[in-house]
This record gives structure tokens, sequence and C-alpha cells, in this order.
């Protein structure tokens, strides 16, 4: 896609979401951000998680502790804290001024006092569009995801936009479809409303992500 040359504002992104685009950055060094716009799109089914019995188990020990937006700028630079990250300063400042006014959520992971893993996204309608994940724990971002599945499920949402299909979403349930399909679903969760908030749902109610998929 072209590079923009326009300066980006939230409401810019706001815009592109709601058109079906998200931006990135080749690098943490480049300034310039870009927008894509995939042939194949990645979502997740809200109703088929692959909640398999070690994660089941993970999340049945009760080991972490799981908050929604207590540290949204953490989790956003626990996703650029890597070798190649397309998350450069000018996208972490548009993602922090979309917490600020309430469109952008960060789930978080906590081993103790120290923040483990999460994930953020941008919430538009009944959509959620993941952004990024990351972990500092085993397995820390699947029980993220496993959280906010339950999470989106209970507020409503119709729609998870993983962006694209890796390997890691794969093996959690998350499907690949064409860029017509995703436009179509992308206008019928638009038209709906939904809203994540809080409180984050305790591990019982997570477990039941494995009797939709078992």
């Amino acid at each position: 896609m072209p590079r923009d040359t326009a300066p980006i504002t939230p409401e810019t992104l706001l815009m592109a979401y709601a058109s079906g685009v998200f931006p990135m950055a080749e690098s943490r060094a480049d300034p310039d951000i870009f927008w894509v716009d995939p042939e194949r799109r990645g979502v997740m089914p809200l109703d088929g998680f692959r909640l398999s019995r070690s994660l089941a188990k993970l999340i049945r020990q009760n080991r972490f502790i799981v908050t929604l937006n207590e540290d949204f700028d953490g989790v956003v630079a626990g996703c650029a804290d890597r070798a190649e990250t397309w998350i450069n300063p000018e996208i972490m400042a548009l993602y922090s001024a979309l917490h600020d006014t309430g469109f952008a959520h960060s789930l978080e992971i906590w081993d103790g006092d120290t923040l483990a893993g999460g994930v953020y996204g941008v919430t538009l309608g009944a959509a959620f569009f993941g952004e990024s994940m990351f972990s500092r724990r085993r397995n820390a971002s699947k029980v993220a995801l496993a959280y906010l599945v339950t999470l989106l499920n209970a507020h409503g949402f119709k729609l998870f936009d993983t962006q694209f299909l890796t390997e890691h979403l794969a093996s959690l349930g998350a499907i690949e479809i064409s860029r017509g399909q995703y436009h179509i679903r992308l206008k019928d969760a638009l038209s709906k409303k939904a809203k994540l908030t809080g409180p984050v749902p305790q591990f019982p109610a997570v477990m039941h992500l494995r009797s939709q998929t078992s």
C-alpha cells in the first residue's frame, strides 16, 4: 500500500479501521507509516477459540492475574520489545491517544508484579481489531487471548480481526478469509454496538470455551 504523506491523527486511524485497513511501519526506526489491506484476512471466530487441555490446565492453576486497561502503554511497549517490529514511536503515540479516548484497549497478564504478557487492539461498533500481543512467560499470550475472547463474547462483539493468520493464531482456532468476506463481516459488526469493559471474568467462565470446541 502507498505510504501516507499527510499527518495521521487518531481520527484518521478510526476511519481507516472502519474502511478495513490498518497502519504499519517498516521498522522501529522508520518514521513513515503505510496502510495495509490484505487480500487474505485473519479472524478469530468468537465461537471457535481452541482451548487445549494444556492451556485449560494453565488457566486453572490461577498462576496469572488478568486485568483490563491497567497498563496500556506497557502492553504496547512489550509488543514492540523484539528485534524487528512494525511499532514505531509514532504508532505508539497514536494508539496511546486512542486509548485515552476509549477506542483502544489492553488486556494484561501479570506474574506477581511483573507484566508477563498481553494483547491490545481497537474497538469500533461490535468489532475488535487486534493489533499485537506478547509473552514474557510461557503461553502468557495464549492466556491473554482466551480471556479476551471470553470478554468479547460476554459484551456482544461480533468480529475479532487478527489482521494476518499466523501459525500461533491458527493453533488457537483463527482462520483466514477473503478481503470480500472480511468487509461483509466488518459492515455487520460496525452496524452493532458493543463495549469492552470489566470486570475480567474468572477462570470458570474461560473454561466455557472448552465446551464450545471440545
